[in-house]
Protein backbone atom coordinates (compact mmCIF):
# COMPACT_ATOMS: atom_id res chain seq x y z
CA UNK A 1 0.00 0.00 0.00
CA UNK A 2 1.46 3.50 -1.04
CA UNK A 3 2.07 5.95 1.68
CA UNK A 4 0.39 9.55 1.24
CA UNK A 5 2.90 11.13 3.32
CA UNK A 6 5.76 12.51 1.03
CA UNK A 7 9.02 14.01 1.57
CA UNK A 8 9.35 17.58 2.19
CA UNK A 9 9.84 19.40 -1.32
CA UNK A 10 8.91 23.08 -2.37
CA UNK A 11 5.34 24.05 -3.75
CA UNK A 12 3.75 26.99 -4.41
CA UNK A 13 3.56 28.41 -1.21
CA UNK A 14 7.09 27.04 -0.35
CA UNK A 15 8.52 24.06 1.67
CA UNK A 16 6.00 22.52 4.35
CA UNK A 17 6.90 19.59 6.51
CA UNK A 18 8.44 18.84 9.20
CA UNK A 19 10.14 22.30 10.41
CA UNK A 20 11.29 22.35 14.60
CA UNK A 21 10.55 25.03 16.65
CA UNK A 22 13.14 27.94 17.31
CA UNK A 23 15.45 26.11 20.24
CA UNK A 24 14.20 26.55 23.45
CA UNK A 25 15.96 27.30 26.70
CA UNK A 26 17.39 23.58 28.53
CA UNK A 27 17.67 23.34 31.89
CA UNK A 28 19.60 21.10 33.51
CA UNK A 29 16.91 20.22 35.82
CA UNK A 30 14.48 17.34 33.97
CA UNK A 31 11.64 17.75 35.97
CA UNK A 32 11.63 21.38 35.65
CA UNK A 33 9.17 22.76 33.01
CA UNK A 34 10.46 24.21 29.59
CA UNK A 35 9.32 28.03 29.24
CA UNK A 36 6.94 28.52 27.03
CA UNK A 37 8.41 29.67 23.24
CA UNK A 38 8.83 33.20 22.95
CA UNK A 39 6.68 32.66 19.56
CA UNK A 40 4.83 30.70 17.29
CA UNK A 41 5.03 32.73 13.95
CA UNK A 42 7.75 30.74 12.60
CA UNK A 43 5.60 27.36 13.09
CA UNK A 44 2.40 28.71 11.49
CA UNK A 45 4.63 30.42 8.32
CA UNK A 46 5.91 26.72 7.51
CA UNK A 47 2.60 24.82 8.09
CA UNK A 48 -0.30 27.44 7.67
CA UNK A 49 -0.09 27.09 3.50
CA UNK A 50 -0.84 23.65 3.61
CA UNK A 51 -4.25 24.57 5.71
CA UNK A 52 -7.35 24.75 3.44
CA UNK A 53 -10.93 25.76 3.77
CA UNK A 54 -14.06 23.68 2.67
CA UNK A 55 -16.89 25.13 1.41
CA UNK A 56 -19.93 22.58 0.43
CA UNK A 57 -22.92 22.70 -0.66
CA UNK A 58 -26.23 20.49 -0.40
CA UNK A 59 -28.91 19.85 -2.34
CA UNK A 60 -32.90 20.22 -0.76
CA UNK A 61 -33.49 16.57 -1.43
CA UNK A 62 -30.31 15.08 -0.14
CA UNK A 63 -30.75 12.00 2.09
CA UNK A 64 -29.84 11.43 5.48
CA UNK A 65 -28.20 8.58 6.23
CA UNK A 66 -28.66 6.63 9.69
CA UNK A 67 -25.09 7.12 10.10
CA UNK A 68 -25.10 10.60 9.29
CA UNK A 69 -27.68 11.58 12.08
CA UNK A 70 -25.60 9.94 14.33
CA UNK A 71 -22.97 11.92 13.43
CA UNK A 72 -24.88 14.76 13.88
CA UNK A 73 -25.92 13.44 17.53
CA UNK A 74 -22.31 12.97 17.86
CA UNK A 75 -20.28 15.51 16.37
CA UNK A 76 -23.13 18.30 15.03
CA UNK A 77 -24.16 19.57 18.46
CA UNK A 78 -21.58 21.65 20.16
CA UNK A 79 -18.76 20.85 17.47
CA UNK A 80 -17.08 22.70 15.08
CA UNK A 81 -19.73 22.28 12.43
CA UNK A 82 -23.10 22.56 14.41
CA UNK A 83 -23.79 25.84 12.79
CA UNK A 84 -23.70 24.38 9.51
CA UNK A 85 -26.44 21.40 10.95
CA UNK A 86 -28.41 24.17 12.61
CA UNK A 87 -28.62 25.70 9.69
CA UNK A 88 -29.52 22.87 7.21
CA UNK A 89 -30.95 20.48 9.49
CA UNK A 90 -33.88 21.86 11.69
CA UNK A 91 -36.52 20.90 14.33
CA UNK A 92 -36.60 19.01 17.87
CA UNK A 93 -37.47 15.94 18.93
CA UNK A 94 -39.67 15.13 21.54
CA UNK A 95 -36.70 14.68 23.81
CA UNK A 96 -36.25 18.69 23.09
CA UNK A 97 -32.50 17.09 20.83
CA UNK A 98 -31.91 18.84 17.90
CA UNK A 99 -33.51 16.51 15.35
CA UNK A 100 -33.31 16.27 11.72
CA UNK A 101 -36.45 16.22 9.17
CA UNK A 102 -36.82 17.71 6.03
CA UNK A 103 -34.24 19.60 4.40
CA UNK A 104 -35.44 23.56 3.34
CA UNK A 105 -35.99 24.54 -0.33
CA UNK A 106 -32.93 26.15 -1.15
CA UNK A 107 -29.41 24.44 -1.02
CA UNK A 108 -27.78 25.20 2.10
CA UNK A 109 -24.18 25.81 2.05
CA UNK A 110 -21.38 24.95 5.03
CA UNK A 111 -17.79 25.76 5.48
CA UNK A 112 -14.91 23.15 7.56
CA UNK A 113 -11.46 23.16 7.40
CA UNK A 114 -8.78 20.58 5.83
CA UNK A 115 -4.99 20.19 5.14
CA UNK A 116 -3.51 19.04 2.45
CA UNK A 117 -0.85 15.72 2.78
CA UNK A 118 0.26 15.35 -0.44
CA UNK A 119 1.76 17.59 -3.12
CA UNK A 120 -0.60 16.69 -5.80
CA UNK A 121 -3.70 17.49 -4.29
CA UNK A 122 -4.75 15.08 -1.78
CA UNK A 123 -6.67 16.93 1.59
CA UNK A 124 -7.81 15.47 4.55
CA UNK A 125 -10.86 16.91 5.98
CA UNK A 126 -13.92 15.52 8.35
CA UNK A 127 -17.22 12.81 7.03
CA UNK A 128 -19.55 15.29 8.93
CA UNK A 129 -17.98 18.50 6.54
CA UNK A 130 -18.53 16.52 3.15
CA UNK A 131 -20.25 13.76 3.91
CA UNK A 132 -23.83 15.26 2.21
CA UNK A 133 -21.94 17.50 -0.14
CA UNK A 134 -23.20 17.64 -3.95
CA UNK A 135 -20.71 20.31 -4.68
CA UNK A 136 -17.34 20.90 -2.46
CA UNK A 137 -14.74 23.43 -3.15
CA UNK A 138 -11.56 23.78 -1.41
CA UNK A 139 -9.56 27.26 -1.11
CA UNK A 140 -5.99 27.67 -0.69
CA UNK A 141 -4.02 30.18 1.98
CA UNK A 142 -3.37 32.20 -1.08
CA UNK A 143 -7.05 32.48 -1.66
CA UNK A 144 -7.05 29.95 -4.78
CA UNK A 145 -9.74 28.12 -5.24
CA UNK A 146 -10.51 24.79 -6.85
CA UNK A 147 -13.40 22.29 -7.15
CA UNK A 148 -12.82 19.21 -4.95
CA UNK A 149 -13.48 15.38 -5.30
CA UNK A 150 -14.46 13.70 -2.64
CA UNK A 151 -11.79 10.12 -2.96
CA UNK A 152 -13.73 8.32 0.12
CA UNK A 153 -14.83 9.08 3.81
CA UNK A 154 -15.44 6.67 6.28
CA UNK A 155 -18.11 7.77 9.03
CA UNK A 156 -16.80 4.97 11.79
CA UNK A 157 -13.98 7.72 12.16
CA UNK A 158 -15.32 11.01 10.79
CA UNK A 159 -13.19 11.09 7.81
CA UNK A 160 -12.79 11.93 4.30
CA UNK A 161 -10.01 12.38 1.40
CA UNK A 162 -10.60 15.07 -1.37
CA UNK A 163 -8.63 15.25 -4.46
CA UNK A 164 -7.84 18.85 -6.02
CA UNK A 165 -6.14 19.56 -9.65
CA UNK A 166 -3.69 21.81 -9.55
CA UNK A 167 -0.86 22.70 -12.18
CA UNK A 168 1.87 22.66 -9.87
CA UNK A 169 2.95 21.11 -6.48
CA UNK A 170 0.90 21.90 -3.38
CA UNK A 171 2.11 22.76 -0.38
CA UNK A 172 1.60 19.88 2.60
CA UNK A 173 2.15 18.65 5.93
CA UNK A 174 3.04 15.02 7.00
CA UNK A 175 1.56 13.48 10.12
CA UNK A 176 3.60 12.68 12.84
CA UNK A 177 3.40 10.27 16.03
CA UNK A 178 0.13 10.75 18.27
CA UNK A 179 1.57 8.11 20.31
CA UNK A 180 4.43 9.86 21.27
CA UNK A 181 2.55 13.22 22.19
CA UNK A 182 2.56 13.86 25.70
CA UNK A 183 -0.07 15.42 27.76
CA UNK A 184 1.27 18.80 28.41
CA UNK A 185 2.75 19.06 24.87
CA UNK A 186 2.22 22.40 22.92
CA UNK A 187 -0.17 22.21 20.22
CA UNK A 188 -1.26 24.45 17.37
CA UNK A 189 -4.51 24.38 15.84
CA UNK A 190 -4.99 25.85 12.14
CA UNK A 191 -8.56 26.02 10.74
CA UNK A 192 -11.13 28.27 9.31
CA UNK A 193 -13.64 29.18 12.13
CA UNK A 194 -16.94 30.85 11.24
CA UNK A 195 -15.47 31.06 7.79
CA UNK A 196 -13.27 34.17 8.85
CA UNK A 197 -10.38 32.17 6.97
CA UNK A 198 -6.79 31.02 8.10
CA UNK A 199 -6.78 31.87 12.30
CA UNK A 200 -4.47 30.18 14.62
CA UNK A 201 -4.70 29.32 17.83
CA UNK A 202 -2.25 27.41 20.35
CA UNK A 203 -2.52 25.81 23.58
CA UNK A 204 -1.92 21.75 25.09
CA UNK A 205 -3.11 18.72 24.79
CA UNK A 206 -5.21 18.38 27.80
CA UNK A 207 -5.98 14.24 28.38
CA UNK A 208 -5.89 11.48 25.64
CA UNK A 209 -7.45 8.49 25.15
CA UNK A 210 -11.05 10.09 25.65
CA UNK A 211 -13.94 8.00 24.95
CA UNK A 212 -16.86 10.13 22.72
CA UNK A 213 -20.26 9.07 22.60
CA UNK A 214 -20.52 6.06 19.69
CA UNK A 215 -17.01 6.54 18.79
CA UNK A 216 -15.56 3.34 19.91
CA UNK A 217 -12.83 3.12 17.05
CA UNK A 218 -11.44 6.43 18.20
CA UNK A 219 -9.09 7.50 21.68
CA UNK A 220 -9.39 11.16 20.65
CA UNK A 221 -7.11 13.49 22.32
CA UNK A 222 -8.37 16.54 23.60
CA UNK A 223 -6.76 20.22 23.42
CA UNK A 224 -7.55 23.37 25.08
CA UNK A 225 -6.14 25.44 22.00
CA UNK A 226 -9.58 27.06 21.05
CA UNK A 227 -11.28 25.52 18.16
CA UNK A 228 -15.29 26.86 16.81
CA UNK A 229 -17.46 26.25 14.23
CA UNK A 230 -15.51 25.88 10.86
CA UNK A 231 -12.53 24.12 12.64
CA UNK A 232 -13.71 20.61 11.66
CA UNK A 233 -11.29 18.87 9.53
CA UNK A 234 -8.18 21.19 10.55
CA UNK A 235 -5.47 20.05 11.68
CA UNK A 236 -3.67 20.31 14.82
CA UNK A 237 0.36 20.29 15.11
CA UNK A 238 3.34 19.31 17.61
CA UNK A 239 6.29 22.09 17.75
CA UNK A 240 7.49 19.73 14.69
CA UNK A 241 5.32 20.89 12.68
CA UNK A 242 3.69 17.65 12.51
CA UNK A 243 -0.30 16.83 12.26
CA UNK A 244 -0.69 14.92 15.56
CA UNK A 245 -4.98 15.37 15.29
CA UNK A 246 -7.14 16.17 13.03
CA UNK A 247 -9.98 18.55 14.54
CA UNK A 248 -13.35 17.27 14.85
CA UNK A 249 -15.43 18.38 17.67
CA UNK A 250 -15.66 20.49 20.96
CA UNK A 251 -17.47 20.33 24.12
CA UNK A 252 -19.43 23.47 24.88
CA UNK A 253 -22.39 24.64 26.85
CA UNK A 254 -23.37 26.88 24.11
CA UNK A 255 -21.43 25.99 21.25
CA UNK A 256 -18.84 28.66 21.36
CA UNK A 257 -15.08 27.15 22.81
CA UNK A 258 -14.27 26.91 26.17
CA UNK A 259 -11.06 25.24 25.64
CA UNK A 260 -12.45 21.59 25.56
CA UNK A 261 -11.89 20.22 22.06
CA UNK A 262 -11.50 16.53 20.49
CA UNK A 263 -9.20 15.56 17.70
CA UNK A 264 -8.42 12.23 16.27
CA UNK A 265 -5.30 11.09 16.71
CA UNK A 266 -2.85 11.48 13.51
CA UNK A 267 -1.69 7.34 13.87
CA UNK A 268 -5.47 6.54 13.37
CA UNK A 269 -6.18 9.42 10.78
CA UNK A 270 -3.12 8.24 8.78
CA UNK A 271 -4.15 4.48 8.57
CA UNK A 272 -7.63 5.44 7.47
CA UNK A 273 -6.82 7.61 4.58
CA UNK A 274 -3.89 5.45 3.35
CA UNK A 275 -7.07 2.78 2.72
CA UNK A 276 -9.10 6.03 1.71
CA UNK A 277 -6.97 6.78 -1.01
CA UNK A 278 -5.64 3.15 -1.68
CA UNK A 279 -9.49 1.75 -2.00
CA UNK A 280 -11.99 4.46 -1.75
CA UNK A 281 -13.58 2.81 1.57
CA UNK A 282 -11.84 1.19 4.78
CA UNK A 283 -12.21 -2.31 5.15
CA UNK A 284 -12.78 -3.51 8.91
CA UNK A 285 -13.35 -6.86 10.38
CA UNK A 286 -16.48 -7.76 11.93
CA UNK A 287 -18.02 -10.28 14.82
CA UNK A 288 -21.30 -10.05 14.84
CA UNK A 289 -21.97 -9.27 18.76
CA UNK A 290 -22.98 -6.28 20.93
CA UNK A 291 -20.97 -5.39 23.61
CA UNK A 292 -20.60 -3.80 27.52
CA UNK A 293 -18.58 -2.52 30.10
CA UNK A 294 -17.49 -5.60 32.76
CA UNK A 295 -17.98 -3.71 36.00
CA UNK A 296 -17.11 -4.79 39.16
CA UNK A 297 -20.71 -6.12 40.17
CA UNK A 298 -20.42 -8.28 37.00
CA UNK A 299 -17.20 -9.71 37.52
CA UNK A 300 -18.49 -10.47 41.14
CA UNK A 301 -20.97 -12.63 40.00
CA UNK A 302 -18.88 -14.22 37.07
CA UNK A 303 -16.16 -15.23 39.33
CA UNK A 304 -13.79 -13.08 37.58
CA UNK A 305 -10.36 -11.63 39.70
CA UNK A 306 -10.93 -7.81 38.72
CA UNK A 307 -13.55 -6.24 36.67
CA UNK A 308 -11.89 -6.47 32.63
CA UNK A 309 -12.49 -7.41 29.53
CA UNK A 310 -15.69 -6.90 27.04
CA UNK A 311 -18.65 -8.50 28.36
CA UNK A 312 -20.83 -10.11 25.44
CA UNK A 313 -24.64 -9.24 25.76
CA UNK A 314 -25.78 -10.90 22.65
CA UNK A 315 -24.43 -12.71 19.52
CA UNK A 316 -25.58 -11.80 15.92
CA UNK A 317 -27.42 -15.09 14.08
CA UNK A 318 -25.03 -16.70 11.77
CA UNK A 319 -22.24 -13.87 12.10
CA UNK A 320 -18.91 -15.19 12.51
CA UNK A 321 -19.10 -14.81 16.54
CA UNK A 322 -22.14 -17.47 16.42
CA UNK A 323 -20.43 -20.02 13.98
CA UNK A 324 -17.18 -19.57 16.31
CA UNK A 325 -18.92 -20.56 19.02
CA UNK A 326 -19.22 -17.47 21.14
CA UNK A 327 -22.17 -17.25 24.08
CA UNK A 328 -24.14 -14.67 25.42
CA UNK A 329 -21.94 -14.33 28.77
CA UNK A 330 -19.05 -14.55 27.63
CA UNK A 331 -15.95 -11.84 28.49
CA UNK A 332 -13.79 -11.52 26.08
CA UNK A 333 -10.05 -11.22 27.69
CA UNK A 334 -7.90 -11.51 24.84
CA UNK A 335 -7.66 -11.36 21.24
CA UNK A 336 -4.75 -12.33 19.36
CA UNK A 337 -3.03 -12.22 21.58
CA UNK A 338 -3.45 -8.90 22.87
CA UNK A 339 -5.21 -8.22 26.22
CA UNK A 340 -8.87 -6.77 26.36
CA UNK A 341 -8.54 -4.42 29.21
CA UNK A 342 -11.73 -2.96 28.79
CA UNK A 343 -15.17 -3.01 26.59
CA UNK A 344 -13.45 -0.48 24.33
CA UNK A 345 -10.34 -2.49 23.28
CA UNK A 346 -12.22 -5.00 21.70
CA UNK A 347 -14.04 -2.64 18.50
CA UNK A 348 -10.24 -1.04 17.72
CA UNK A 349 -8.68 -4.77 17.98
CA UNK A 350 -11.69 -6.16 15.51
CA UNK A 351 -11.65 -3.28 13.36
CA UNK A 352 -7.77 -3.53 12.55
CA UNK A 353 -8.04 -7.35 11.89
CA UNK A 354 -8.77 -8.30 7.99
CA UNK A 355 -11.33 -10.09 7.10
CA UNK A 356 -10.76 -13.50 6.57
CA UNK A 357 -8.06 -13.54 8.94
CA UNK A 358 -8.75 -16.67 11.60
CA UNK A 359 -7.90 -15.37 15.01
CA UNK A 360 -7.42 -16.56 18.41
CA UNK A 361 -9.67 -15.40 21.49
CA UNK A 362 -9.75 -16.36 24.98
CA UNK A 363 -12.94 -15.54 26.92
CA UNK A 364 -14.01 -16.36 30.57
CA UNK A 365 -17.12 -18.70 30.74
CA UNK A 366 -19.08 -21.01 33.30
CA UNK A 367 -15.51 -19.61 35.93
CA UNK A 368 -12.82 -20.50 33.77
CA UNK A 369 -10.65 -19.14 30.54
CA UNK A 370 -11.65 -21.19 27.04
CA UNK A 371 -10.02 -20.71 23.64
CA UNK A 372 -11.75 -19.90 20.54
CA UNK A 373 -11.03 -19.28 16.91
CA UNK A 374 -12.71 -16.88 15.06
CA UNK A 375 -12.36 -15.52 11.57
CA UNK A 376 -13.84 -12.10 11.23
CA UNK A 377 -16.15 -11.05 8.10
CA UNK A 378 -16.19 -7.40 6.54
CA UNK A 379 -17.77 -5.45 8.73
CA UNK A 380 -22.14 -4.37 7.81
CA UNK A 381 -23.68 -1.09 8.50
CA UNK A 382 -25.59 -1.59 11.88
CA UNK A 383 -29.21 -0.48 12.15
CA UNK A 384 -30.54 1.11 15.15
CA UNK A 385 -33.97 -0.15 16.86
CA UNK A 386 -36.84 2.16 18.70
CA UNK A 387 -37.58 2.42 22.15
CA UNK A 388 -40.91 2.05 23.60
CA UNK A 389 -43.07 2.93 26.52
CA UNK A 390 -44.02 1.41 29.96
CA UNK A 391 -46.88 -1.26 30.09
CA UNK A 392 -50.06 -1.38 31.72
CA UNK A 393 -50.27 -3.01 35.06
CA UNK A 394 -49.87 -7.14 35.06
CA UNK A 395 -49.87 -10.17 38.24
CA UNK A 396 -46.24 -9.13 39.11
CA UNK A 397 -43.64 -11.44 40.67
CA UNK A 398 -41.15 -9.84 42.79
CA UNK A 399 -37.52 -10.64 42.72
CA UNK A 400 -36.63 -11.18 46.01
CA UNK A 401 -35.92 -8.23 47.83
CA UNK A 402 -34.21 -6.57 45.30
CA UNK A 403 -37.04 -3.49 44.72
CA UNK A 404 -37.89 -5.13 41.12
CA UNK A 405 -41.03 -6.61 40.09
CA UNK A 406 -41.36 -8.39 36.62
CA UNK A 407 -44.97 -9.66 34.90
CA UNK A 408 -45.42 -11.53 31.85
CA UNK A 409 -44.83 -10.72 28.33
CA UNK A 410 -48.31 -10.53 27.18
CA UNK A 411 -49.57 -9.35 23.84
CA UNK A 412 -50.00 -6.09 25.98
CA UNK A 413 -46.94 -5.57 26.78
CA UNK A 414 -44.96 -6.47 23.58
CA UNK A 415 -47.28 -4.09 21.60
CA UNK A 416 -46.42 -1.33 23.59
CA UNK A 417 -42.38 -2.05 24.01
CA UNK A 418 -42.54 -3.08 20.25
CA UNK A 419 -41.00 -6.54 20.81
CA UNK A 420 -41.00 -9.04 18.66
CA UNK A 421 -43.16 -12.14 18.99
CA UNK A 422 -39.19 -14.39 19.10
CA UNK A 423 -38.29 -12.51 22.31
CA UNK A 424 -38.60 -14.56 25.22
CA UNK A 425 -38.00 -13.63 29.04
CA UNK A 426 -40.48 -11.23 31.78
CA UNK A 427 -40.86 -7.32 31.52
CA UNK A 428 -39.67 -5.03 34.41
CA UNK A 429 -42.98 -3.20 35.47
CA UNK A 430 -41.89 -1.88 38.63
CA UNK A 431 -38.90 -0.50 40.32
CA UNK A 432 -38.50 0.82 43.59
CA UNK A 433 -37.08 4.44 43.59
CA UNK A 434 -34.02 4.15 46.00
CA UNK A 435 -33.58 0.18 45.37
CA UNK A 436 -31.15 -1.84 44.54
CA UNK A 437 -32.73 -2.26 41.25
CA UNK A 438 -32.82 1.14 40.78
CA UNK A 439 -28.88 1.64 41.67
CA UNK A 440 -28.17 -1.37 39.20
CA UNK A 441 -29.87 0.84 36.44
CA UNK A 442 -33.04 -1.17 35.86
CA UNK A 443 -36.11 0.51 34.46
CA UNK A 444 -39.50 -0.15 33.48
CA UNK A 445 -40.31 -1.79 30.08
CA UNK A 446 -36.69 -4.01 30.49
CA UNK A 447 -36.63 -7.22 29.41
CA UNK A 448 -35.12 -9.48 31.35
CA UNK A 449 -34.28 -12.83 29.33
CA UNK A 450 -31.65 -14.86 31.65
CA UNK A 451 -31.52 -14.92 35.42
CA UNK A 452 -27.88 -15.88 36.84
CA UNK A 453 -27.21 -16.86 33.11
CA UNK A 454 -30.58 -19.07 33.36
CA UNK A 455 -32.84 -18.54 30.48
CA UNK A 456 -36.93 -17.46 31.99
CA UNK A 457 -40.08 -17.69 30.47
CA UNK A 458 -42.47 -16.18 32.69
CA UNK A 459 -42.52 -14.17 36.12
CA UNK A 460 -42.87 -17.25 38.54
CA UNK A 461 -40.39 -18.55 36.54
CA UNK A 462 -37.88 -15.53 37.02
CA UNK A 463 -38.79 -15.10 40.57
CA UNK A 464 -37.73 -18.61 41.38
CA UNK A 465 -34.51 -18.61 39.68
CA UNK A 466 -33.64 -15.12 41.53
CA UNK A 467 -34.71 -17.24 45.01
CA UNK A 468 -32.00 -19.89 43.89
CA UNK A 469 -29.71 -17.51 43.20
CA UNK A 470 -30.04 -15.87 46.12
CA UNK A 471 -30.24 -19.66 48.33
CA UNK A 472 -26.98 -19.72 47.09
CA UNK A 473 -25.43 -16.66 49.17
CA UNK A 474 -24.71 -15.24 45.85
CA UNK A 475 -24.74 -11.14 46.31
CA UNK A 476 -24.66 -10.24 43.04
CA UNK A 477 -27.60 -11.67 40.75
CA UNK A 478 -26.58 -11.48 36.45
CA UNK A 479 -29.15 -10.63 34.83
CA UNK A 480 -29.79 -10.26 30.63
CA UNK A 481 -32.02 -7.42 29.70
CA UNK A 482 -33.13 -6.22 26.64
CA UNK A 483 -33.68 -2.87 26.40
CA UNK A 484 -34.31 -0.54 23.18
CA UNK A 485 -33.44 -3.04 21.09
CA UNK A 486 -29.99 -3.59 22.62
CA UNK A 487 -28.95 -6.85 25.02
CA UNK A 488 -26.93 -6.38 28.18
CA UNK A 489 -26.34 -7.37 31.14
CA UNK A 490 -26.97 -5.59 34.44
CA UNK A 491 -25.78 -6.86 37.60
CA UNK A 492 -28.22 -6.47 40.61
CA UNK A 493 -26.37 -6.08 43.85
CA UNK A 494 -28.37 -7.36 46.77
CA UNK A 495 -28.71 -7.90 50.71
Amino acid sequence: MNAIVMPVRQGRAGRVGAVALAAMVATATVAQARPMPESFADLVDEVAPSVVNVSVTVEPNAAISPEMERQFRQFGQNSPFEEFFKRYFKGDDRQGRQAMPQPPRRPASGVGSGFIVDPAGYVVTNNHVVGQASDIEVTLNDGETFDAKLVGRDERTDLALLKIEADEPLPYVEFGDSDETRVGDWVLAVGNPFGLGGTVTAGIVSADGRDLRDATLVDFLQIDAPINRGNSGGPSFNKDGEVIGVNTAIYSPNGGSIGIGFAIPSNLAEKVVDQLRENGQVARGWIGVRIQPVTDDIAESLNLKKAQGALIASVEADGPAEKAGFKSGDVVLQWGGEAVEDMRDLPRLVADTAAGDKTKVRVWRDGKAKSLSVTPGDAPTQPRLAAAEQPRNADLEQLGDSGVAVADLTDDARQRFDIPEQVSGVVVAQVDEDSAAAKSGLRVGDVVSSVALDPVEDAKQAATRFDMAMAGKQPVVLLKVLREGATQFIALRVA
